[in-house]
């Protein structure tokens, strides 16, 4: 399980949970889930589209991610991303199935794409896959103090002159290259789970933003590992695996807040939960 082909995968699985559970935590925390799984659902179609003309599918697969991620951000407004986010993924999906009609060999390295490949991971997707998630990683380091402002306290951030529109965009723009460099490896529709699954959990337990970042990657990185290693001694779907342990990820920390909550004594001073949980989330904007 460690030797061989295997150690191309984990390496390619642990870069892509990092990288889910860093942005994944911003997604849950700005409420942009139906944006996170719109993206890589409709970069399919670019994937698809490249294939059909004979370009390198991840080609396509990037410049439809960004072009999404471009589309949802512009046209969205005030960071409402539900409408245009149904519409574009609409128009994808319709485009992603035309291309595939018109393909007549409809090649693995396209299911791949929608729900991955990650025991077949070989050395040629490792160069591709570091550079995007540094770049990734990168970008979430610099707009960290103004993405945290503007997903916790977008009022505060517009009187600060913040633009929360471009934050927005950028941000989008993150998520694009993220779905780029995680779907040849768990597909379009693994990293919907694993870019929600275990922040939602991280979010539930912590409220510091750091903190709440490491879990989040940690959960991520138990929730690959235990699949991978399932999958491949027990022959099953890497897919079920993901989805059901980012599910179990997220009732326990559910349950971790309701049993906290029962737990607290309650006083008629001091803040609310919900909003000391708030001020605990703008402690990384400090100096």
């Amino acid at each position: 399980m460690f030797s061989g082909f295997m150690i191309d995968t984990w390496l390619a699985a642990s870069m892509v949970a990092i990288v889910a559970g860093v942005v994944g935590f911003f997604v849950v925390l700005r409420g942009s889930a139906f944006a996170a799984h719109a993206i890589p659902q409709g970069a399919f179609a670019g994937a698809a589209g490249a294939d059909l003309i004979g370009v390198n599918p991840l080609l396509g697969l990037g410049v439809f991610a960004v072009a999404s991620a471009l589309g949802i951000g512009s046209l969205s407004r005030r960071g409402r991303h539900d409408v245009v986010a149904a519409l574009v993924l609409v128009l994808l999906l319709g485009l992603g199935s035309l291309f595939v009609s018109w393909n007549t060999e409809y090649g693995s390295e396209l299911f791949a794409l929608l729900f991955g490949e990650v025991l077949g991971v070989n050395n040629s997707q490792l160069p591709p896959t570091m550079i995007l998630a540094a770049v990734s990683l990168i970008a979430i380091g610099v707009l960290f103090r103004p993405l945290l402002l503007a997903s916790t306290v977008p009022d505060v951030a517009a009187a600060r002159g913040l633009s929360v529109g471009r934050v927005d965009l950028a941000f989008l723009v993150v998520v694009a290259l993220a779905t780029t460099m995680t779907l040849p490896v768990v597909g379009a529709l693994l990293i919907f789970s694993l870019m929600i699954g275990p922040p939602a959990a991280a979010r539930s337990i912590v409220a510091r933003p750091l903190a709440g970042i490491g879990l989040s990657v940690g959960i991520s990185l138990l929730t690959l590992w235990i699949s991978i290693a399932a999958a491949y001694h027990w022959n099953l779907p890497v897919g079920f695996l993901v989805g059901t342990l980012s599910g179990v990820a997220y009732g326990v920390g559910r349950g971790w807040t309701w049993a906290r909550r029962r737990s607290r004594p309650t006083t008629s001073s001091g803040p609310a939960p919900a909003e000391s949980g708030r001020l605990r989330l703008t402690d990384g904007l400090r100096d």
